[in-house]
């Protein structure tokens, strides 16, 4: 069974720091394209950040470009998202999600939320 599962939400302060993982199992995670999604109450699902190889390009968000990074670990099955100076907007529940590299493009699969397999979702607060 092919699964993605988030790790490393929580509560954080204003400011504050967050490491969010998605480890995959069941499938390689090295022929696809991996992407963080998020959805705060009351407001649709967006792309945060899209990334198709270790070493190449990823598309963020405009409202996170700056202060998230987004990376893969192939020989590990996991890609991480580094979030820094969080903010009260930034609460949300965060999803790891997965489509393969011959179906979609970095920016195509932030815009769209068209993927292939999505992890349970993770909840992050900012508050303080």
């Amino acid at each position: 069974q092919r699964r993605l599962v988030e790790s490393g939400g929580g509560l954080v302060q204003p400011g504050g720091s967050l490491r969010l993982s998605c480890t995959a199992s069941g499938f390689t995670l090295d022929s696809y394209i991996i992407g963080w999604f998020r959805q705060a109450p009351g407001k649709e699902r967006e792309g945060v950040s899209c990334i198709a190889d270790s070493d190449g390009l990823a598309h963020y968000t405009d409202s996170v470009k700056g202060r998230f990074t987004i990376s893969r670990d192939n020989a590990k099955n996991t890609v991480s998202l580094e979030m820094n100076s969080l903010k009260p907007e930034d609460t949300a529940v965060y999803y790891c999600a997965a489509n393969a590299k011959w179906a979609t493009s970095v920016q195509r699969m932030c815009d769209t939320g068209i993927v292939a397999y999505w992890g349970q979702g993770i909840q992050v607060t900012v508050n303080s």
